[in-house]
Order: structure tokens, then sequence, then C-alpha cells
């Protein structure tokens, strides 16, 4: 029935792409890196903004309970940052802790949620301050 398109088929199947290391792999690596040491320093100079150290940005995990402490929001919420859906709600919540203690809006909350990295490196280096209270 089909057995004429076999051949077809399997010609197509064998067909192999190469990938070359030749092709600027090491210019999207560095700028991947670039764009990670922006990003904690972004995160650094927040903390430091909040009173709190900034070395805690680079430690795993606890730097997740630095930002719930900086938001207002109680410790054991890093708990519900397993729980999968409920971590967009409680991620939402946290940021829009974090802009209401730097005296941001809800709308800057949100774009913090949404867009992150651009709104960490906005309240990073302009002049807010934090007006809020830590849990």
């Amino acid at each position: 029935m089909l057995t004429h398109l076999l051949p077809m088929l399997q010609e197509a199947s064998a067909v192999s792409v190469e990938y070359s290391s030749k092709g600027g792999g090491g210019i999207v690596m560095l700028i991947g890196l670039a764009v990670i040491v922006l990003l904690i320093a972004a995160l650094w100079k927040v903390f430091v903004k909040a009173g709190e150290p900034g070395w805690a940005a680079i430690v795993p995990i606890y730097n997740a309970i630095v930002w719930l402490k900086i938001s207002g929001k109680p410790i054991w919420w890093i708990i519900l940052f397993i729980i999968p859906l409920v971590n967009f709600i409680i991620a939402l919540l946290v940021s829009l802790g974090i802009a209401k203690n730097f005296g941001k809006g809800g709308g800057f909350g949100v774009g913090l949620w949404l867009l992150s990295p651009i709104f960490l490196l906005m309240l990073a280096f302009d002049d807010s301050k934090f007006v809020g209270t830590k849990s």
C-alpha cells in the first residue's frame, strides 16, 4: 500500500543536521554571561538598598528568603514557591510587596512580576529608597 513511500521516508529520516562550533556560539555565551552578571549586580544593589547583605544575591535559596523578607511576606512562603500554579500567585504577591516597600505602585509590581529582568534593573539603578517594613 504505502511501500513505495518507504524509501523516501528512510532517506528523509537519515538526513542529519550538523552544527558547527565556529558559528558564533562563543559570542552568544559571552552575551549570556554578561546578562547574568548584570542581573546579579542588580539584585545585589536592591538587597543593599533594603539593608540586606548584597552577597545574599548569589546564594541559592537564601536569596529567595531575603527577597521574601524585603517584600514583607512571611519566610515560610518559600514552600509555596514549590507548588505548581500557586507559585505564580505567590510571585505576583511578592512582586507587589517589593514594589510597595520601595515606594512604587501596583503597575511596577506587575511589571516586576512579568518582566522581572527589566524592572529589577530599573529598581536597582533608580533613586528609589526602601520605605517599607521587613518581615
